[in-house]
């Protein structure tokens, strides 16, 4: 009994050691891991019909699938990238040149606002207003800085992109072909009673595709509306600051208006009435309207989680994970409160 007890132990560290192992392995590619996994999940019911379609031929309708996948998801994604790499370093040598200065604008909102908001914001001691100004200045010019360097960094790693892109297309196609059947062996091994595993694999696929098909149709649609409006009304680089809209729309609540709020306050600062009256009724009426309707239809509904855990979870997963974080969050924080919630149930 005793030897077999030790057996057990000895068999459990193993599979802890050669798991771990396997881990780091993986690691360096875990964000190619990652999107494999979760583009399976999301286009399974797709490829569950094209499967029907084509009358049991795996590999072929993998294979439709994933081509579907890439014009669908990933060349869209591809081609919004290259435009936002060319706005930024648009605006960048804007910048280093002179022709686009954030302290004159700034300066321009400081003389338009009255006596007493300018004394204000010297009695709250956030330095002088001109200390301000200079600060402004000098986090536009890092932040154009930075957003350069990462565009050279993706040049420069172009080979480790292109391997990671490869892996997860790869990864994707097999797991489109035979992703049914791996998830049922990792159900077959998790040490649980069948139905709380059945309720965690649930609740995981489904905030997995709720968060992505939802929180990216909010971010596309917003950024779509707030690059238009940025247009119409002649503002510089309307692609850059609609893909900015859109990243930040995958923060509930605060959002897109993180962009056109600022935008709105410097035409209505120095008298440009019907552009900030224009760009406040877009951004509330039509920006915001997006995030309040379909945010909490092809969101919320289906995770079943409060706005706030969504955007405090997303938050902390983006400072984790980087931009992938957005749904690696959601997905913790769900199955987190789905395990409390088998700990509490009556049965317990």
């Amino acid at each position: 009994m005793t030897n077999h007890t030790l057996q057990n132990k000895a068999f459990v560290l193993h599979l802890v050691i050669v798991s771990l192992a396997f881990a780091a392995i993986l690691w360096p590619f875990y964000e190619a891991v990652f999107w494999g996994v979760a583009l399976a999940i999301l286009f399974m019911p797709l490829h569950r019909r094209v499967l029907l379609r084509m009358r049991g031929k795996p590999n072929r309708a993998a294979l439709v699938t994933l081509l579907l996948c890439l014009f669908v998801v990933i060349l869209p994604m591809t081609l919004i990238s290259i435009s936002l790499v060319q706005e930024a370093t648009l605006i960048y040598e804007r910048l280093r040149t002179g022709q686009l200065d954030f302290g004159a604008y700034f300066q321009q909102v400081i003389a338009a606002l009255p006596a007493w908001a300018v004394s204000l914001l010297d009695s709250l001691d956030l330095t002088s207003v001109a200390a301000l100004q200079h600060k402004l200045a000098t986090v536009s010019v890092q932040a154009s800085q930075l957003i350069a360097t990462r565009a050279l960094n993706i040049g420069q790693n172009t080979l480790q992109f292109v391997v990671s892109f490869g892996v997860m297309l790869y990864l994707l196609f097999f797991l489109l072909r035979d992703g049914p059947a791996l998830g049922a062996r990792i159900r077959k091994a998790i040490p649980l009673e069948e139905k709380h595993k059945q309720d965690l694999s649930s609740k995981f696929t489904t905030v997995i595709r709720a968060t992505l098909k939802g929180n990216l149709m909010v971010a596309a649609t917003q950024g779509l509306l707030g690059g238009f409006i940025f247009w119409a009304l002649g503002i510089q680089g309307p692609v850059l600051w609609g893909v900015l809209m859109a990243f930040l729309s995958l923060l509930p609540a605060v959002g897109a208006g993180l962009i056109w709020g600022p935008v709105a306050i410097y035409f209505l600062a120095t008298g440009a009435m019907w552009q900030a009256g224009v760009l406040t009724a877009f951004g509330v009426g039509v920006i915001g309207l997006v995030d309040n309707i379909l945010r909490p239809i092809l969101v919320g509904k289906d995770t079943k989680m409060p706005d706030y855990v969504v955007l405090i979870s997303t938050l902390g997963g983006m400072t984790l994970f980087g931009l992938s974080g957005f749904v690696i969050g959601p997905v913790i924080a769900a199955l987190f409160m789905a395990s409390w919630d088998l700990v509490s149930a009556p049965d317990h």
